[in-house]
């Protein structure tokens, strides 16, 4: 399994499968911008996986984690540095959650901003073509981070570019870097992360170059899904121990379906008039 940029990682944390057919066993896969999105976004993957016979969960990592924020033991890490520091989080990661396969492509964030850049696309439709998997977890359109953002368009047009029988059963648009608890009820996905709490926590805290670098990223996602299961619903008692909201992006992939552009602006648009109706209602 080769990839366009050389310091792209290929990992099979159990060591028993070649990568190519890894991948091939994915069943749930997630495609993200940065070492420990996953963690973030796709701890129901995860848990849906654990134990499960028939059932894999994969990551890939697009860029290659360059420019993020550091104090502490960390604060004169080189970029070059923190790249290996935060490779090594993630291969981590993927041996506690028992991933099938962990890939890390290594691209600079420019380079994942680029549309039409050869070697993003290369890389992401070799890796849609190379399984076939039940549900993709993605960043969101609506996430406020322009990284996440470009990475969820190059997914989408490299899953558009296989044929529709080979795109992906399902595809979800997670939450990073803005939560998605605006969504109109009807149109919110949510993704059960409250299982296997202390592998939860143990997932987030093999970060340490972020988590002990200034960022709690451990406490607040958990404390996120907690919230979220929590204020779902005012009438009734919690379903779940943790929810991860996300929205469902498989109309996007399909021939003829809406763009990412237009799906998240008419679910903006609905919760405007959902506000709107709300207030005029008892005005």
């Amino acid at each position: 399994m080769k990839f366009s940029n050389p310091a792209a990682d290929v990992f099979v944390p159990s060591g028993g499968l070649e990568p190519a057919e890894a991948l091939r066993s994915v069943t749930h896969l997630c495609v993200c911008a940065h070492q420990d999105d996953i963690e973030i976004m796709a701890q129901s993957g995860i848990s849906d996986c654990i134990g499960q016979p028939g059932r894999a969960f994969g990551g890939v990592v697009v860029t290659n984690g360059a420019g993020s924020p550091r104090t502490g033991s960390f604060s004169s890490y080189t970029d070059q540095q923190m790249q290996g520091v935060r490779r090594e989080e993630q291969r981590e990661a993927a041996r506690l959650g028992h991933y099938a396969i962990q890939l890390q492509l290594a691209h600079p964030s420019a380079d994942v901003k680029r549309p039409g850049h050869a070697g993003v696309a290369a890389d992401l439709a070799s890796i849609f073509s190379g399984c076939r998997p039940d549900v993709v977890f993605l960043h969101n359109p609506a996430d406020k981070h322009d990284t996440h953002v470009a990475v969820l368009l190059r997914c989408i047009e490299a899953i558009r570019s296989l044929p529709a029988g080979q795109r992906p059963a399902r595809v979800l648009g997670c939450e990073v870097w803005r939560d998605l608890d605006w969504l109109p009820d009807a149109d919110k996905v949510a993704l059960d992360s409250g299982r296997h709490p202390e592998l939860a926590r143990k997932l987030l805290a093999v970060f340490d170059s972020q988590v002990g670098g200034g960022k709690r990223y451990d406490l607040a996602a958990i404390g996120r899904r907690a919230a979220h299961a929590t204020f779902h619903t005012s009438h009734a008692t919690d379903a779940f121990a943790g929810i991860t909201w996300a929205m469902d992006l498989t109309p996007v992939i399909r021939d003829g379906g809406p763009s990412v552009h237009d799906l998240a602006a008419s679910l903006v648009a609905k919760l405007g008039e959902d506000v709107s109706k709300r207030i005029r209602a008892w005005a």
